[in-house]
């Protein structure tokens, strides 16, 4: 049996990332050029779907080719205490036996002792020492062996509501970056997750760090490389497309990576003696579509508010671009009212702006999933209150 050669979960690395070749050029570009090149401490956004942990598996892989250390978490909380226990597991291979300066983390033999304490700002304290300690090991390998690495921290997810600790974690990694260590800082998260998070306060906001950060916004690919993301693991396999299927294929992804992965695996799978016809292909195409709306097109518009969502409701009705005078009488709202949740829509990433006045999705079938599952409309007083 051939297993099938498609990996559509979300996060799991495709066997053909394509479309990011840019991107990973200049990340290797940061790693070998030395401490402060602006790319090593990024921030990645963009809408579900589109590749941002992937990337980051990526990113991680050619910090490995590089002899670079590095540590993957998730931004829930905890993080900043589990990268600290990941620190002191590293530091376990370089000594055996070692107390950190001013932290409350202790490695003793081969195991490793994590004491966390309570006060204010005592975590960020801890994350500087114990990565400025695993810097110094680095440092002194890479003397010993004439090479120069480092340390790469990911961190996906990245959510307003862990502030606290995002903070912790930036204020550490300012730090390591003025003192010219070999530190990597890559984060990825949503646009709604992550705009308010670097939003400017005021000149208050204490993590002006991330918002000079190298920003990533990771959009849709080209047809080219969607073609060799469906072609080249299904020939790897032993298996070929039939030119209209693969073309009928290329077409429904429409640039959007997370697609590639389902329409390949769904076409793969009614494949006939090892040839994915077009037959395969519209029976694979048809299901990638529901499968897109339950992983992706649903977690999204949770996020949002019902406001939101009736702004998404209004446009389905369109077939196309839709205009925001079309959007604001549907919900009988005035125009500066419409174009209020317009902005934040765009910030989100759930639509874009494809000339003065109309706006479209950014999201591939969420027209059709709206119009499937919200078929009864809700609409808005000027004053934003509910007329349903």
């Amino acid at each position: 049996m051939v297993i099938n050669p498609f990996k559509p979960t979300l996060g799991a690395t495709p066997p053909a990332l394509v479309g990011r070749e840019a991107v990973l050029d200049e990340f290797r570009f940061a790693l070998r050029n030395g401490p402060g090149t602006h790319e090593r401490v990024s921030v990645v956004t963009g809408p579900r779907g589109i590749g941002k942990t992937t990337l980051l598996n990526a990113v991680e892989d050619l910090a490995a080719e590089e002899g670079w250390v590095f540590f993957s978490e998730t931004a829930t909380t905890g993080f900043v205490n589990r990268l600290i226990a990941q620190a002191m597991k590293e530091l376990a291979g370089f000594s055996s036996s070692r107390r950190v300066s001013g932290a409350g983390v202790q490695v003793m033999g081969t195991g490793v002792n994590v004491q966390f304490e309570s006060q204010p700002g005592m975590a960020q304290l801890e994350l500087r020492s114990v990565l400025t300690e695993l810097l110094d090991h680095i440092d002194e390998r890479d003397k010993k062996f004439g090479q120069h690495t480092g340390l790469l921290i990911t961190l996906d997810e990245l959510h307003h509501l862990q502030r606290k600790e995002v903070i912790d974690l930036a204020t550490a990694v300012q730090h390591l970056v003025r003192e010219n260590r070999n530190i990597s800082l890559v984060m990825a998260g949503i646009p709604s997750s992550v705009v308010p998070l670097l939003a400017n306060e005021d000149g208050n906001n204490p993590i002006t760090f991330l918002r000079r950060a190298n920003r990533v916004v990771l959009g849709i690919v080209s047809d080219s490389y969607v073609r060799v993301g469906l072609e080249k693991p299904v020939t790897d396999a032993g298996y070929r497309w039939e030119g209209p299927a693969l073309d009928s294929a290329v077409n429904a992804c429409a640039g959007y990576p997370f697609l590639i992965q389902l329409v390949g695996q769904y076409s793969f799978a009614n494949a006939s003696d090892g040839v994915v016809t077009a037959s395969s292909a519209e029976s694979g195409i048809e299901t990638a579509r529901r499968k897109i709306g339950q992983l992706v097109h649903e977690p999204a518009l949770a996020d949002l508010s019902d406001t939101d969502r009736t702004f998404l409701i209004a446009m389905s009705q369109d077939d196309g671009p839709s205009a925001i005078r079309d959007i604001a009488e549907r919900l009988h709202v005035s125009p500066q009212y419409a174009n209020t949740y317009r902005k934040r829509l765009i910030e989100a990433e759930m639509i874009e702006s494809t000339e003065r006045g109309f706006v479209d999705f950014t999201l591939p079938y969420i027209r059709e999933y709206l119009r499937e599952h919200y078929a009864q409309h809700v609409f808005f007083d000027t004053d934003g209150e509910s007329d349903a």
